[in-house]
């Protein structure tokens, strides 16, 4: 549940920065990943700010490119019927024979295991899987430069568009192919979530549910119900962390300059997402899909006030 005490700023001048400096370094087909709502920043609204830079979409399945309304192509298994797919023109991605029987006919992609060992289509099958449903275009979830090797190897000699680069591997020009994927990449730097503190104590032995110590702390109206999770905070731009996590409020170190009232930020400025994420354990799709989900959506741009959602 968000939090409305929690506010989750998204700019979209940002976001369309990003995709076109990715659109100027590679110079090729550029497809954006707004699947998980855009990664929690709000897929529609992304997918208007980047509409003309892109050329492309990439959802994760029916439902939330029925939501954009949006042509693209659909990386997760196939559900639904072809008619659905063909009338709100988005392209499948086959990685079976039973789908490819089952999709032949209509505009679609097949998506080729290369090592990930998920949804794509083994190595075995692929030759079979092309026969049935004549593909326009084959993608993979590649990693390194030997899934890219294989996937060559593997679909090359088609004389179809590949695609294999999402936002790890657009560093290298040899990864780039036909077209990249990016999504990370559109997000960095684009979201500011941040709160305020409702409470300053000086404290007097154990604190909390669980009796730590601390001489001060701050308290924030948030907590894992908002998913909220003890990490690092800045607090008048002063590195602090938040402590122990409740229901809904939580504990956050403070500095004795600190009053009710100033900003807390959970994720902005010089708090990156790389930063939170070596903190917490995880990979920066996380700390943005988790943390877009704490608060108030709000949007900016030059061309567009603040809007809340």
């Amino acid at each position: 549940m968000r939090s409305r005490h929690i506010g989750c700023t998204i700019d979209l001048d940002r976001i369309r920065a990003n995709a076109e400096a990715v659109k100027r370094k590679t110079g090729v087909r550029v497809v954006g990943v707004i699947k998980a709502d855009a990664y929690g920043l709000g897929a529609a609204r992304v997918a208007d700010a980047i509409a003309s830079v892109v050329d492309d979409f990439a959802y994760f399945n029916l439902t939330e490119a029925r939501e954009v309304g949006r042509p693209g192509l659909v990386i997760g298994p196939p559900e639904g019927e072809p008619a659905e797919y063909r009338e709100l023109r988005l392209r499948p991605s086959i990685a079976s024979i039973a789908d490819a029987r089952r999709f032949a006919g209509i505009p679609l992609t097949v998506s080729v295991d290369t090592g990930m060992q998920r949804f794509g289509c083994e190595a075995r099958d692929v030759e079979e899987v092309v026969r049935i449903c004549r593909p326009e275009e084959f993608h993979t979830h590649a990693g390194s430069n030997e899934a890219v090797t294989l996937f060559r190897r593997l679909v090359g000699h088609c004389g179809k568009p590949m695609m294999a680069a999402c936002t790890a591997m657009l560093h290298d020009p040899s990864m780039w192919l036909d077209g990249v994927r990016p999504g990370l990449a559109l997000y960095r730097g684009a979201m500011r979530v941040s709160t305020r503190l409702h409470a300053v104590r000086e404290t007097s032995g154990p604190i909390g549910y669980t009796g730590f110590s601390a001489p001060r702390v701050g308290i924030v109206l948030g907590g894992y119900s908002n998913r909220v999770q003890a990490a690092p905070a800045r607090v008048n731009g002063r590195p602090q962390r938040l402590l122990e996590i409740g229901m809904n409020s939580s504990y956050v170190t403070v500095d004795p300059r600190d009053r009710v009232g100033d900003e807390v930020v959970l994720l902005g400025g010089d708090l990156t997402e790389a930063e939170v994420a070596g903190a917490l354990g995880v990979r920066e799709h996380e700390v943005l899909c988790r943390y877009g989900s704490m608060g108030v959506r709000h949007y900016a741009s030059v061309s567009t006030p603040v809007i809340a959602e």
